[in-house]
Order: structure tokens, then sequence, then C-alpha cells
């Protein structure tokens, strides 16, 4: 179970670290007084580093349920043990697809429409059933029958559908980019074309926070786990 540990705190390290390096190089690339060479430089370290964190929200999702499974705690639903290798298998599979999608359209954004989709109902889809899971979890006395009151593995679930959410928050804000950007390319800068990059970019900083903080806060409830006993 050891390794398992190690895995899921490698992944809240480099999830929260390459955030962090991809919110310091988008100060560069609003930078007004760097040439647009050097910004579009920044903007390829940004996309990068970028994918770091994006290979951690997908493998935490597995990583956290073979976890579970490791010590579920009694965990059942209809008479069978919930985690088992028949459900984290499973769950494996689905992580590598969703891995392969997200990888995909990372290298290639927008040129694969029906990938980003995919990738797309995939996530809308995982924070819809997380936040229900969570909020059982939260509010049960024995959810799946488990009695150690896991309620801090429910604040865990919900947070990391949030960072998930929040993810999805900074897609949406930087559709805003490109035209500005391929404006300070080919015409160069001007006051409107820095005001609507700087929109964008900045217009993220509320769900980067919102990644950060939850990211955080699901580390402090996954080692400290408040509330359990048994």
């Amino acid at each position: 179970m050891g390794w398992w540990i190690l895995l899921h705190v490698v992944l809240f390290v480099f999830w929260l670290g390459g955030d962090l390096g991809v919110f310091y190089s988008s100060r560069f690339v609003l930078r007004e007084d760097l040439p647009p060479v050097a910004r579009n430089t920044a903007l390829k370290i940004m996309g990068g580093l970028d994918l770091g964190p994006k290979i951690c929200l997908v493998l935490f999702l597995p990583s956290g349920v073979t976890l579970m499974a490791l010590d579920s705690h009694g965990a059942a639903l209809g008479g069978f043990e919930l985690f088992h290798w028949w459900t984290v298998l499973p769950v494996w599979l689905f992580a590598f697809g969703w891995l392969f999608l997200t990888i995909k359209d990372h290298h290639a954004p927008g040129k694969h429409p029906v990938v980003r989709q995919a990738d797309w109902g995939i996530r809308i889809a995982l924070i819809a059933v997380l936040y229900a899971l969570a909020a059982y979890t939260i509010v049960a006395d024995e959810p799946f029958g488990v009695s150690s009151n896991p309620k801090w593995l429910g604040a865990k679930v919900a947070l990391y559908a949030t960072a998930i959410a929040c993810g999805l928050g900074i897609r949406l804000t930087l559709r805003g980019f490109a035209a500005p950007y391929g404006a300070l390319m080919t015409t160069g800068s001007t006051p409107d074309v820095e005001r609507a990059l700087r929109r964008a970019v900045d217009g993220c900083l509320p769900y980067v926070w919102g990644i950060w903080l939850s990211v955080l806060a699901a580390a402090a409830f996954g080692i400290l786990k408040p509330w359990m006993h048994g």
C-alpha cells in the first residue's frame, strides 16, 4: 500500500507544482515590454508545463480508487465488496482511455473536435457523479456500510470534482485568447489586443486559485482524515 500512497502524493505534488509553473509562465505572455517572439516562447513553455497537471488530474482518480480498495473499511454494495480488483481494474482502464484523449487534445488543440467533445463529456459526467457520491458520503451515517465516519473522503472527492470543474472554467475563459494572440503575432501589440489578452488570461485566475485551494485541501483531508474513527 505504501507505494500507492507515494504515487498519490507524487500526483498531488506535480499537479500543484506544474500549475504554479503554468501561472508563472503566463505572466511573461502578458508582458507588453517583451517582443512577440519572447512572448511566444513563454506560451510554448506554459503549454508544455500544462500537460503535467492534466496527467495528474486524470491519474488521481484511479490511484485514489486503488487506495480505497486497499483500505475499504468494509465498503459493500448489495452484499458485494465494493472496492476490489473488479472495480479497480475498470477504473484504471477508463483512466488510461481518458488520459489518451487528454494528451491527444493537448498536443493538437481544436484539431480533433470529437476528442475534445469526448473529453468534455467525461469531465462533466465525472463532476456530476463525484459530487453526488461526495454528498452521500458526507450525509449518510454509514455510507456503503462503512462505519469509520469517512466524511473526510467525501470532502476529498468533492474537492477533486471542484478541481475538474475549475479546469473547465479555465478552458471556457481562454476561448477569448486565440484571436487577440493571433493579432499580436501578425500585426503587433495594440492597446485593444493587450486588453483582450489580459482579460482572457487574468479571467482564469479565480479558477486557478480554485484548483490550488482544492488540491491543497484535498491533500490535507487525505493526510489528516478528520472525523475518522474505528
